[in-house]
């Protein structure tokens, strides 16, 4: 035996005179024995675990009672049993206590990796606020709430919780029809308001809401068909352009004002219909609690006006011409989209110069536009049946959305069981009925504080976490098939692709069964690691510095799911026929993200492209993401730059 595990997971020199040291205490506390016998009794323990070349902490220990038992000591084996639980005690604390200095300085320094684990959370008073706040309470979750092998698993990196700084679900959509209709209200000792009767009170209703619900969840908020539900707004007061162009003006800038808690703008997604869904056509708006005599159908003018306007504002920037980071843009792409529609050639303009939206693929998927509002009054769910989460990565559908998300370290699987499928899949197994554990009672717990009002608008607008799904994800697939491999193949290979579709399938049935055992939905996300696919490659560095990994030595990270390797192609049709099988097993959030690595030439080009793609292949979700700058002066620059030419103009003009 040469070395020992730790309880971290890290190697030790193993040392004989540990387990003497320990066997003698407890002997001499019960008084059976001193120092010879523990020798001897050792050498017993070591028989036992001759077989084992690296024996963990806690396998050696279980020996140690064994042979204290064997050999009659039972006040002794006793001893040692309490001796062991006072310690793992002692630890548990000692994992729940937060430096109080440390944790300060560590944000005040910005050594904490957490600082920047969110793209949407800037360095501030209320991010140092958020930051330790979250530290206590992800010590709560793990040491108080959740089972203890999966906050064991977290901690050592081979899994993750997600938003364990909050005490909250995930993120969730909501019904705005039902706010238009009903209004911003219902909220003991808040204030209220009445149904909105023009578009100006509605923008400042959204917002409102919005911001409020944002404070009651750890992710994105999202309403779905907001051209449609906000048209008859435009017929009632025979809005003029300008009109509805200065509301999506105040939409848009209220949203991206770093109000919410942590110094962060509101985590918004708004899906645009485009055309009007054929299952709301022949429905009657509701507007100011009045009957409009017109139906839904009938306002395909009024959409484009809200669509034009949405993208205007959108395209132009903020005062300095730096693009709005929210909300995040939907567009649902059916089989009768008008790709000839002068209101399209603003789309993909947009398209190219920022790359903001997320088009939803109802034209060759197997999604359907009514999906997005099914799962709220689909009462019969059958649970065998893996739903569709509607409204891609950072949305969700009516009414529904997401518990908690649990990711799985890949990576870590790959080098751990290198050529051995079945060992992978098996440990895969465990960790996912970790994931599920975490997720059943962070379930019952959020439900619990909402009956209790402790998420009061939440309670008024949903009540009921019965179509909110179970969200577990899977990261570093890459680097799981190079490590299993040894380097032979990657996810592009053919061996490497043909793995990654059986890790998804496997993780696919077995959701399917915790559906079916649980009477919960579940569904497979591909993560939006962002800081986590950090996290799992430091902490398996630490480790196993051997291990295959993306990045550097300074900033080593693991490929988003089962995405493609950084820069591997500049033929988006490339990254297309390579990712279309896998982007079609999530059955949560994804998205392909189509990287330009230069500016769009033309909005036409963008055109042509996206209109490509989503008619040639099965992806659900799609993005377009080309290359720009923001010059602190001039802004918006399109294509790479590092120095500004209009900035060096200025100063060659000048010496």
């Amino acid at each position: 035996m040469q070395s020992v595990r730790k309880r971290d997971g890290s190697l030790a020199v193993f040392n004989r005179r540990n387990i003497v040291r320990a066997i003698a205490a407890a002997g001499r506390a019960s008084g059976e024995f001193d120092l010879p016998l523990a020798e001897a009794l050792t050498d017993q323990v070591l028989a036992q675990l001759a077989a084992d070349s690296c024996p963990d902490v806690e396998t050696i220990q279980d020996r140690v009672e064994e042979t204290l038992a064997h050999a009659g000591h039972w006040r002794t084996a006793r001893a040692y049993v309490v001796y062991r639980e006072q310690h793992a005690r002692l630890r548990q604390d000692s994992r729940s206590w937060v430096d109080v200095e440390h944790c300060m300085n560590e944000y005040l320094e910005q050594r904490d990796w957490r600082v920047n684990a969110n793209a949407n959370q800037g360095y501030s008073l209320g991010g140092l606020i958020l930051n330790v706040a979250g530290k206590v309470t992800a010590n709560y979750w793990l040491s108080h709430v959740f089972p203890a092998e999966a906050g064991q698993s977290h901690r050592a990196g081979d899994l993750h919780i997600h938003d364990l700084d909050m005490l909250s679900g995930y993120c969730a959509g909501w019904s705005l029809r039902q706010l238009l209709t009903e209004g911003f209200n219902g909220v003991p000792g808040k204030v209220e308001a009445t149904p909105p009767r023009h578009m100006s009170a509605a923008i400042g209703q959204i917002v409102n809401f919005l911001g409020a619900l944002q404070n009651e969840w750890a992710g994105a908020q999202a309403f779905s068909s907001f051209d449609t539900y906000m048209a008859p707004f435009i017929r009632l007061d025979a809005m003029s352009y300008a009109e509805v162009r200065q509301c999506m003006q105040e939409l848009i800038y209220n949203l991206n004002v770093p109000s919410r808690w942590g110094t962060q703008t509101p985590f918004t997604n708004l899906t645009f219909d485009w055309r009007c869904p054929a299952d709301l056509a022949e429905q009657i708006p509701y507007i100011g609690g009045e009957e409009c005599p017109f139906s839904y159908g009938q306002l395909q003018a009024e959409m484009d006006m809200i669509n034009r306007a949405y993208i205007e504002v959108m395209m132009a920037g903020d005062a300095r011409g730096r693009v709005f980071t929210f909300p995040i843009p939907t567009y649902n792409i059916t089989r009768d989209f008008p790709w000839d529609h002068p209101n399209t050639d603003l789309l993909f303009a947009m398209t190219a110069k920022y790359g903001l939206p997320y088009f939803q693929n109802f034209v060759n998927s197997d999604l359907e536009p009514h999906m997005v509002r099914s799962m709220c009054c689909r009462l019969q769910l059958d649970l065998r049946e893996l739903l569709k989460r509607g409204n891609g990565l950072f949305g969700s559908a009516e009414q529904t959305g997401s518990i908690g998300v649990v990711t799985i370290n890949c990576a870590r699987l790959g080098y751990l069981h290198a050529g051995d499928e079945a060992a992978l899949l098996a440990r895969l197994d465990t960790l996912l009925a970790q994931g599920r554990d975490v997720l059943e009672v962070k379930r019952k717990v959020v439900q619990r504080h909402m009956d209790q009002g402790f998420y009061p608008y939440s309670k008024r607008y949903l009540g009921s976490l019965r179509n909110h799904f179970s969200t577990l994800g899977v990261n570093g697939v890459n680097e799981m098939i190079r490590n299993f491999s040894h380097d032979r193949d990657d996810i592009t290979t053919a061996a490497g692709h043909a793995m990654a579709v059986r890790l998804l399938d496997h993780v696919r049935a077995r959701i399917a069964q915790f559906q079916t055992d649980t009477g919960h939905l579940y569904n497979l996300e591909a993560t939006p690691a962002e800081g986590t696919t950090y996290r799992f490659a430091r902490e398996d560095r630490k480790r196993w510095p051997a291990i295959l990994q993306a990045g550097t030595d300074a900033q080593p990270y693991y490929t988003n799911s089962s995405q493609l390797p950084v820069d591997y192609t500049d033929d988006p049709f490339a990254a297309l026929e390579q990712q279309e099988q896998l982007q079609g097993k999530y059955t949560g959030g994804t998205v392909l993200h189509l990287y330009m690595h230069e500016a769009v030439s033309s909005a036409q080009a963008c055109k042509t492209l996206v209109q490509r793609a989503l008619t040639r292949f099965r992806l659900p979700y799609l993005t377009i993401t080309p290359t720009f700058s923001i010059c602190p002066t001039h802004g918006f620059l399109s294509g790479r730059h590092e120095f500004c030419p209009q900035c060096d103009a200025a100063l060659l003009a000048a010496c």
